[in-house]
Parts: structure tokens; C-alpha cells; sequence
């Protein structure tokens, strides 16, 4: 079973989620199949979302926490970038670096 130390930097994140499909038998998830996964979790923290704001939802859906639903999106997020080989730390800072340089406007 993987484990995380106290306050891991994000690589130790993306190491766990490697380790975590090894364990759990998701390791040959193609990339569209985590993107697929990764859609579902974007629309189950959207139903969180709506119904922590009061909106109307189905009451028959099965919703479950806003935290939890981030953490299943940043799970497939980290298996997209294990499979391209992609350090999100890198990719995080480098664009940041463009976004600094754009304009915004309101």
C-alpha cells in the first residue's frame, strides 16, 4: 500500500498515483480512459457543487463531497501526466511563467 509523507512536494503525489495503479490493477487505463474517468469526476464535483449552493439537483443522485470529488480529479489528473511522462511541478511553473505575461481584462 502507497503511502504519503507530511506535506509531500507534488512529484510525491504523482509517484503515489503510480504506485496506486500498479496496486489496484489501473495501470494499463489508456489516457483516454482517464480522461473519460477523469469527465465523470468533473460532473460529479459540478452535482457536488450545485448542491452545496442550494440549486436544485436530482434527489436520487448519489452526490458526495466537494473535497472528495478534487481529489478524484487531481487523482486522474496525475495519472494523465504519468503517462506522458509529464512532472505537473514543471508544466505548473512554466505556464505560469506565460500567464504572467498576458493581459486581463474585466
Amino acid at each position: 500500500m502507497p503511502s504519503l509523507k507530511e506535506n509531500p512536494p507534488l512529484i510525491a503525489y504523482q509517484n503515489y498515483v503510480a504506485e496506486l495503479e500498479q496496486e489496484r490493477d489501473f495501470k494499463n487505463q489508456s489516457v483516454i480512459d482517464k480522461c473519460l474517468l477523469l469527465g465523470e469526476e468533473v460532473g460529479e464535483l459540478f452535482k457536488a457543487v450545485r448542491k452545496k449552493e442550494g440549486l436544485n439537483i436530482d434527489l436520487n443522485s448519489n452526490t458526495s463531497q466537494i473535497s472528495y470529488e478534487l481529489v478524484d480529479i487531481f487523482i486522474f489528473l496525475c495519472a494523465i501526466a504519468n503517462r506522458y511522462d509529464i512532472k505537473l511541478e514543471d508544466a505548473f511553473r512554466e505556464k505560469e511563467e506565460i500567464n504572467k505575461k498576458r493581459q486581463w481584462t474585466k
